[in-house]
């Protein structure tokens, strides 16, 4: 018996995407369906769901300034009811994640070089928040200064991890009410432009995207000190392929035994068998039908996958062998305006 679950697309609001829009995936059906506004809001390109289902926090332009702004989820509707924001006279973030307490949001921010903590108060509301500057830059001529691209939890969420293309770096922080202390800073190959992470589900991994050198990186993940060791590089692009190309999002099955990766440019999503080393080793590219796949999500079952192409404003849907990590298109060209980031529900 299949069941319907519930997502969230952040987007940007420059031509006719409205804000954060909502869609149904029905397993049985196969499809996708109801993508309809959620929230009106100026260029939510990230956003993350509370683990209890009752918040949304998403990254927001209000006129000059940017910021988060907080949500509740109207549990008749699916829309999202305004909580509060917190904004500043600068750019938005680039990217947003909240702790399973739902006490501690941390954004990254690509242009003001800033990762910001924000206590969150009981009604899910978000207090001012504390901000760190990054220094440095890379050899690449996108690495002029610190770019902030990723802020989120290690699995037992004793660490924050910032990911930064700017300079070439992966740092730790311990989080003390909404201060975080600095412990620990990893810099990886120079001009690589390290984008997002995600820790492997069940071992001591993580899996980095590069923006600018389109790899993977392999990390050994060192849960006590919060550090990390490099392992391995692998590109996500053929050898042959010589246009352009950007790293995007990088997201692993909960099995632990595959690593996908976003290629905007080449228009693919690589598939990675994770070896019992923890190394990936590349099994296949699968299109994702459409233009700048900006990021993808793992349905709660794991049977499908989403993706979302930016530039063609599409969402597809994939069904996932989950023996063999393989990819079928399923549904392509639903319309989802600017889609940058989607997630769902927790179930």
């Amino acid at each position: 018996m299949g069941k319907q679950y519930i997502g969230y697309i952040g987007s940007y609001t420059k031509k006719e995407s409205q804000g954060v829009y909502r869609f149904t995936l029905d397993t049985e059906k196969k499809q996708i369906t109801n993508v309809e506004v959620a929230a009106n809001l100026d260029n939510p390109t990230y956003l993350t769901i509370s683990n209890n289902n009752q918040y949304v926090y998403a990254v927001s332009k209000e006129g000059e300034q940017g910021g988060i702004t907080a949500f509740t989820i109207n549990d008749e509707t699916g829309t999202l009811d305004r909580i509060n924001s917190q904004a500043t006279d600068d750019s938005a973030p680039c990217h947003v994640s909240v702790d399973r307490e739902n006490q501690l949001v941390v954004t990254a921010n690509y242009h003001t070089k800033q990762v910001e903590a924000f206590l969150t108060n009981e009604d899910g509301s978000l207090q001012p928040p504390k901000a760190i500057e990054h220094e440095g830059n890379g050899p690449h001529e996108r690495q002029e200064k610190p770019h902030l691209h990723f802020a989120g939890y290690t699995p037992d969420e004793q660490y924050v991890v910032v990911v930064d293309l700017g300079s070439d770096t992966i740092t730790t922080y311990r989080p003390d009410g909404d201060v975080l202390q600095e412990v620990s800073v990893l810099t990886v190959k120079p001009g690589s432009g390290p984008r997002h992470i995600a820790f492997h589900p069940k071992a001591s991994y993580a899996y980095v995207m590069t923006e600018l050198s389109n790899e993977v990186i392999v990390l050994k993940y060192h849960e006590k000190e919060g550090t990390f060791e490099e392992v391995q590089y692998i590109s996500t692009l053929p050898g042959d392929f010589n246009e352009n190309s950007q790293g995007s999002a990088i997201h692993l099955s909960s099995d632990g035994k595959f690593v996908y990766a976003g290629n905007r440019g080449h228009n693919s999503i690589a598939i990675y068998r994770i070896k019992e080393d923890y190394t990936v080793e590349f099994l296949e590219w699968t299109h994702t039908e459409g233009d700048w796949p900006r990021d993808f999500v793992l349905d709660p079952t794991e049977q499908f996958i989403v993706a979302a192409n930016q530039e063609s404003g599409t969402l597809v849907l994939f069904e996932r062998d989950q023996e063999k990590g393989t990819l079928t298109l399923l549904q392509k060209d639903v319309q989802a305006p600017e889609a940058v980031c989607v997630k769902f529900l927790n179930y």
